[in-house]
């Protein structure tokens, strides 16, 4: 049985003062469950954020990390460093990276392979644009992204990766892929996974659905066959909200 897994991406929002407030606001409510939960915050804040959730089992993941150790890469953060902080997991190649800042499946693909060898673990994002959907070619490009970004990855690797599946025409927009739209997908995903490493090992990787995931979508996502959790965006920043989506 695959546990399920609730993430929040909190993009560029709040500040560390702020992340600690959700923090405390958040472990009055939260009860541990079956239900891996992490919050994913920018940099500045996961020091603060690793400190604040110690002993509760929460997770905290990076938005991002370069695939080197070290180098003349300004503005960018090691896996060391997140090593450091203690961080558990991290996300690569969400849309917005590839859309604003030039990341491609090479990119994500180097930094898979150096999260996993750091023992933080990816979510590996993928997803197509509505261009894509209504030309009919989403399971192509998807299954793509899929074979390029594992390339190189062990099969006992691939276990720890959670591959999160945001269509990005639902990114924001308040738009949501049906929950048959959804599994559909996830199920084709699971079927690439399945083709790169067997059935026994993509029966046990975690595919995620993010893309304006509310409390009042959540239960009917999650409860589809091959979606196992949720990437959760501007929900996870109330902790009341998030609760409710943890709780599905």
């Amino acid at each position: 049985m695959r546990k399920p897994f609730i993430a929040g991406n909190w993009k560029m929002y709040k500040t560390a003062a702020q992340a600690v407030e959700f923090a405390e606001e958040f472990k009055k409510i939260y009860k541990a469950s079956d239900v891996r939960v992490a919050i994913a915050a920018p940099f500045t804040q996961l020091w603060a954020l690793k400190k604040a959730f110690e002993g509760t089992g929460i997770g905290v993941a990076a938005q991002n990390m370069h695939w080197e150790d070290q180098g003349a890469f300004t503005g960018e953060i090691s896996a060391p460093m997140l090593k450091e902080i203690g961080v558990d997991y991290v996300i690569i190649g969400h849309s917005e990276r590839r859309e604003y800042f030039g990341e491609t499946d090479e990119t994500v693909n180097k930094k898979v392979l150096k999260a996993l060898a750091e023992g933080i673990l990816p979510i590996l994002c993928c997803g197509e644009s509505l261009a894509v959907r209504e030309a009919g070619k989403e399971k192509e490009f998807v299954g793509g992204q899929i074979r390029a970004d594992f390339a190189g990855v062990s099969a006992e690797d691939a276990k720890k990766v959670t591959v999160a599946y945001e269509p990005i025409w639902a990114i924001g927009t308040g738009k949501t892929a049906t929950p048959d739209q959804a599994q559909e997908m996830c199920a084709y995903i699971r079927s690439v996974l399945e083709e790169l490493y067997g059935d026994d090992i993509s029966e046990e990787i975690a595919i995620q659905y993010g893309g304006s995931v509310k409390p009042a979508n959540a239960s009917e996502l999650m409860s589809q066959d091959d979606i196992d959790g949720a990437l959760v965006g501007g929900a996870s920043l109330k902790p009341a909200d998030f609760l409710e989506i943890v709780h599905f």
